[in-house]
């Protein structure tokens, strides 16, 4: 341990954007054994290890990457998987450079980050490999049986607790694949599907059951799913689109970012899209424009140019700075050919209804900071300007929908942002023996934080299901 003074950081090696651009595979490469026994040897193995305090999961990072420096592989993955359930997503996905990488000591003294996320993929690929990874078993069976709404990670991660619990758990989805997001938002280039159906496999053998094709609200009533099982967690993230919040265009060709994604998605899992085929969601021989900053921004213009979109633009309102999305995906943008206007917000979408013309947009100052700490951005009045598009995708970010009006259930009390307000300590709604987690409750964020929240919200359910057991078992007496 401790080389990092005489060894450099080395990530994976990275296919270069000539080939990369041209289909939806993986871009970076796994790490060797040597290599990531050499990586790893440069953790200075810190009494106060800021990495694993800014990983949501606290993950064990400095245990398992001294594990690995000393070849000591399976015990070092049992120490990544005790605390995260998918670590190979995580390792995939994970704005690394903004938690656990970002915050590693020897990166503040100059001499470059652990590159943990990709030893935390190489760990986890050697473990299916190896056939390490072990099946979902439950200690004891007990005699609860619980529903899940919602099979993206956060659904995911209570159902694999829960299960192991003892508890009978069954997961309900809109989508014809459980994995949610993981499977219908996140281009393939950061994650091939075959990752996530392995995960999903595995909880099926465990005996999870998965009823999909079935939308809450639509093909069965909440009531009905909750009458037929002792504690609901809904799980459902949030996908509603944020506006432009300029006058709506007569054209057609203004697309919320989720479409786009699930979309391109589809067609890589075989799927036959009609609105694809139609060309609406294909950026194919296009000028795209797409509005924002975060991930799924990025995720959109990647997808863009892999599709032969004649040009790729990106409208964000600050600078690159204040970016929310990972920064290592915008140079991945960048290098890939998208072109970036930074502070620049949108106006209007000009053109009529047959075909679109441009996005006149105008320039942003930024000001003082705004409630979060952050620097508000501003108009510099006269400033506007005109980018030609024929496809204009919104990622302003997700907005939960109305799920006690969906639902019927208006006992089912939201937050003033819509998202369901839960004990924080318990993850309990306001509706006995309901529970919520993931997305639906603190908003639009990381997979990494709903792996955390299911996690959670399945110890908050054990808990109240065993209340329960002694309370009936002390009035039967």
């Amino acid at each position: 341990m401790l080389k990092f003074v005489g060894v450099d950081r080395e990530p994976p090696s990275k296919r270069a954007s000539v080939s990369r651009k041209t289909d939806f595979h993986e871009i970076y490469a796994e790490l060797a054994a040597a290599k990531a026994a050499e990586q790893a040897s440069r953790c200075s193995q810190c009494g106060v290890p800021f990495c694993q305090s800014h990983c949501p999961l606290q993950n064990n990072i400095p245990d398992w990457l001294r594990l690995t420096a000393e070849g000591r592989l399976q015990e070092a993955y049992e120490v990544s998987a005790a605390t995260n359930l998918m670590p190979e997503i995580c390792g995939r996905i994970c704005p690394q450079d903004r938690l656990c990488e970002g915050n590693c000591v020897i990166e503040q003294s100059g001499h470059g980050t652990v590159t943990i996320g990709a030893i935390e993929k190489y760990l986890t690929e050697t473990a299916w490999k190896e056939g390490w990874v072990a099946p979902v078993r439950a200690l004891r069976e007990r005699a609860g049986h619980v529903g899940i709404i919602g099979a993206g990670p956060a659904g995911l991660a209570a159902a694999e607790v829960l299960r192991r619990k003892g508890y009978k758990v069954t997961v309900y989805d809109r989508y014809d694949r459980a994995g949610g997001l993981l499977v219908y938002g996140i281009p393939n280039f950061k994650l091939e599907k075959d990752v996530v159906a392995r995960r999903v496999a595995r909880l099926e053998e465990g005996g999870v059951t998965f009823v999909l094709n079935c939308e809450v609200g639509r093909d069965i009533t909440f009531e009905t799913v909750r009458s037929k099982h002792d504690a609901v967690l809904i799980a459902t993230g949030v996908y509603k689109s944020r506006d432009l919040g300029v006058p709506k265009p007569a054209a057609k060709g203004v697309l919320p970012a989720m479409d786009f994604l699930t979309a391109a998605n589809r067609i890589g899992l075989g799927d036959t899209v009609e609105e694809f085929a139609s060309g609406l969601l294909d950026a194919k021989g296009k000028r795209v424009v797409v509005i924002g900053g975060g991930d799924t921004a990025m995720d959109c213009v990647r997808t863009a140019v892999r599709q032969g979109a004649k040009s790729v633009t990106c409208l964000y309102r600050r600078d690159r700075a204040n970016m929310p999305g990972s920064i290592a995906e915008v140079k991945n943008a960048e290098e890939e050919g998208v072109k970036f206007e930074w502070l620049a917000s949108p106006k209007a979408v000009l053109g009529d209804a047959k075909k679109l013309k441009a996005v006149r947009a105008i320039r942003m100052r930024l000001g003082a900071a705004d409630a979060s700490g952050r620097q508000a951005p501003e108009e510099a009045p006269g400033s506007e300007f005109d980018v030609p598009a024929d496809l204009v995708i919104k990622a302003l970010g997700f907005d939960p929908e109305d799920l006690p009006g969906k639902w019927d259930e208006s006992y089912l009390k939201v937050s003033r942002w819509g998202t369901l307000k839960i004990d924080e300590r318990s993850f309990a709604t306001s509706l006995p023996g309901v529970f919520a987690a993931g997305d639906i409750v603190r908003g639009a964020s990381l997979v990494v934080w709903a792996i955390r929240e299911g996690k959670d919200a399945a110890d908050g359910i054990h808990t109240w299901l065993k209340e329960r057991a002694a309370s009936a078992a002390v009035a039967a007496e």
